[in-house]
């Protein structure tokens, strides 16, 4: 698969200690986003953030380091970014946040044989 042109940010905001049947939101997410057939997709671990409830996740902050901010990137075309949106709306739950990004993709050359 060879991607250029106009595409898609999809970032996911999502706490590094939420769940989704009994593993890491993120490795679910990630899992789902590779079923679906999308480009690709990235974790970033942030090292400090706060959400819709305003209290502060930090690294520096010991009793909080289990919960820092986690961020899904995936760039991909409209459609399959569009596709994996009702998935993922059954997956965050409240005080998480989804949000979309037009960008140009300079260059994607995909492997053929995906695993």
């Amino acid at each position: 698969m060879n991607i250029k042109g106009k595409g898609k940010l999809l970032k996911i905001f999502i706490g590094e200690s939420d769940q989704w049947h009994g593993e890491p939101l993120y490795h679910a997410i990630i899992k789902k986003i590779k079923e679906n057939g999308l480009a690709g997709a990235t974790v970033i671990r942030g090292i400090e953030g706060y959400g819709a409830n305003s209290r502060l996740h930090s690294a520096r902050l010991l009793r909080l380091s289990e919960d820092l901010p986690i961020v899904i990137e995936v760039v991909d075309v409209e459609d399959r970014i569009n596709s994996i949106l009702s998935v993922l709306d059954g997956m965050i739950k409240e005080g998480l946040m989804i949000v979309i990004q037009d960008v140009e993709i300079y260059k994607y050359a995909g492997n053929k044989k995906r695993n």
